[in-house]
């Protein structure tokens, strides 16, 4: 299976140019391919595209400058682009899981900016890697690759740092789990609450949320084009890298040790596109990541070869005791305890949904008319 090694690197002055110059041409190149099928009645082949918007676009005036880069990753910015329209075309055709894919549309000069080197541009040095009419770029190796790169990705984000990202061939790990299977429900006040009673509490982002609010604001009233502007949008990056690290790191941890002791891991599928339509919640739901951490469980569990599994939306998990399955309805979401009329158990409400998850991911639903149902939710896109 692929997974990608990312890396940072701090560019030389001279690279930092050369880096600069090689993100224009690749965003022109694109732009210049999507103009043409933009016009076109019929989407015109690659090779015909590279042909327009690379080798005989050289041979003008206007576009030059394009034989100063390498010409890899202006290849790949083309080939792109051919994957970005037949992403939407099997998306339209109900080809494609997961939401509606829009239209490619062209790239701006300011955000994330990205080329690609396949194998005939790019060699790794001892601690260093070249990249062809770059030079050496020396990334910070935080650990080591497990096999050789296919390609490597320079990727420069909104912040102006600046990453190496590698696509290697990795092996399954085998590693002993402690138990058979967990249940997780997920929330805001407590991220994560699993069938064993454990517990997991996300990082608290209020600091760092109250301080982008009032930028974003101080951009708002901001003058255009200006550069007490630009230092702005800067300052935004910054905090949006700072809220996206902190909340990946904590993900890729608790993420890594669910997969690491449970043989089969059990989610609850969640419509989180509806639920951001709360004013009152949406930013709160929108800093947890749900989506991100059910995505990292399904990539890791296919690395260490165990069984991941999403229930049906409609499950009835927090109206149904865990203990003897007396359904006793809905509860309101102020009630976090609640005592069952039949057999006189307490359960917190979280813990009692999420044992009730990882029984009906193992095949034990309770016997109740919402649990019979044959709806079927989409598994996470890979």
């Amino acid at each position: 299976m692929k997974a990608r090694y990312q890396y940072r690197f701090y560019p030389t002055d001279q690279q930092r140019q050369s880096l600069a110059q090689l993100f224009g041409c690749v965003r022109v190149v694109w732009n210049d391919a999507l103009a043409i099928c933009k016009q076109a009645e019929k989407l015109p082949k690659n090779g015909d595209l590279q042909k327009a918007v690379i080798t005989q676009a050289k041979k003008t005036d206007e576009r030059l400058w394009l034989a100063g880069v390498s010409v890899t990753p202006l290849q790949q910015s083309v080939a792109d682009l051919g994957i970005a329209y037949k992403n939407f075309f099997d998306s339209r055709k109900g080809k494609r899981k997961g939401s509606k894919m829009g239209l490619p549309r062209f790239k701006k000069k300011q955000g994330k900016q990205s080329a690609r080197f396949t194998l005939n541009s790019f060699y790794i040095k001892s601690e260093s890697v070249y990249l062809a009419k770059i030079g050496d770029v020396s990334p910070i190796w935080s650990r080591g690759l497990p096999s050789s790169p296919s390609s490597v990705t320079v990727v420069k984000d909104a912040a102006n740092r600046y990453f190496l990202s590698f696509v290697v061939e990795i092996e399954p790990v085998q590693v002993d789990a402690k138990n058979q299977s967990i249940g997780i429900d997920l929330g805001l006040k407590t991220f994560a609450f699993m069938s064993n009673g454990e517990t997991a509490k996300s990082p608290d982002y209020s600091r760092l949320d109250n301080r982008l609010r009032r930028k974003q604001k101080q951009l708002a009233r901001q003058v255009k084009d200006s550069k007490r502007r630009e230092v702005t949008r800067s300052q935004i990056a910054k905090l949006h890298n700072q809220i996206s690290d902190t909340r990946k790191d904590f993900l890729h941890k608790l993420s890594t040790k669910v997969v690491r002791e449970n043989q089969s891991i059990v989610l609850e599928d969640l419509n989180v596109s509806g639920m951001v339509k709360n004013r009152k919640l949406s930013r709160a739901i929108s800093l947890q990541g749900w989506r991100e951490f059910r995505q990292l469980c399904e990539a890791k569990s296919e690395k260490f070869g165990r069984k991941f599994m999403v229930i049906n939306r409609w499950e009835p998990t927090s109206q149904i005791c865990s203990d003897c399955g007396f359904k006793w309805g809905k509860l309101d979401l102020k009630v976090r305890a609640v005592t069952c009329v039949s057999c006189g158990s307490t359960h917190d409400r979280d813990e009692n949904a999420a044992k009730n998850i990882n029984k009906v991911g193992i095949g034990h639903g309770h016997d109740s008319k919402r649990t019979r149902m044959d709806r079927k939710t989409a598994s996470a896109a890979s």
